[in-house]
């Protein structure tokens, strides 16, 4: 199936085909998740792959036990942690020497990225990034932050968002069904994976065949002039 043919075939699946999907086409589709494009390439995301059967029902109830995770073959949940920065710093640094990148780079993932991603304890970076910002920013144009938690937090979960994308519309192309959930519990979510509270569920991916009676009609959409601004 082609890129084009897959956009256009991905719906949101309520209903799964009591049929086994492959986990080879799940590991296929999570590798390929792992390319998207992501802040500063820090890859601040992990796909928890369900596998235990008690753990999954827990899950699914945590779902509200909305039949698109009742009847999943497969639960993928998706968690964004910024504070994930490092694992991937150390690895990028080797790969930057490896590949001998250019000086201004090196000094990016060093000394910039380490300020971004610290918070502080109870956000108190955060005055100190808004002064500095506010500062450089009536001389030239600059990031308006993150400077909280809770921005680092949102930053990584647009990048694991996009990963998600991927994931879903590799599994459309490889046969199968997706629907992403929003509509889960992340607190009880959260305790059942034994997260950290830096971490964020940004959701929950249920994998399987599409059953019968799956969507609630055709594809809707408003038109898209509503929606593209040409200025």
């Amino acid at each position: 199936m082609d890129l084009f043919t897959a956009i256009k075939s991905r719906r949101s699946i309520r209903k799964f085909k009591d049929e086994p999907f492959p986990d080879a086409k799940v590991r296929e589709a999570l590798e390929l998740a792992l390319l998207a494009p992501n802040s500063s390439n820090m890859q601040t995301w992990n796909f928890y792959w369900i596998k235990n059967p008690e753990l999954k029902k827990r899950i699914s109830e945590y779902c509200m036990n909305q039949s698109a995770a009742r009847t999943a073959n497969h639960l993928i949940v998706c968690v964004a942690d910024p504070k994930l920065w490092k694992r991937a710093r150390p690895q990028i640094l080797n790969y930057l020497e490896e590949i001998k990148a250019p000086s201004g780079v090196k000094v990016y993932y060093e000394k910039l990225v380490p300020f971004t991603y610290r918070w502080g304890f109870l956000n108190s970076f955060a005055p100190l990034k808004f002064v500095l910002s506010l500062a450089v920013g009536l001389f030239r144009p600059i990031t308006r932050g993150p400077f909280t938690k809770a921005g680092l937090q949102e930053v990584a979960s647009k990048s694991v968002a996009l990963a998600c994308e991927n994931f879903m519309l590799a599994i459309t192309a490889l046969g199968g069904a997706t629907c992403p959930m929003e509509g889960f519990d992340e607190w009880r979510v959260k305790r059942a994976l034994k997260l950290p509270s830096s971490a964020r569920v940004a959701m929950i991916i249920s994998v399987g065949y599409e059953g019968e009676r799956a969507t609630w009609g055709p594809q809707f959409r408003i038109p898209s002039d509503e929606v593209i601004h040409i200025i």
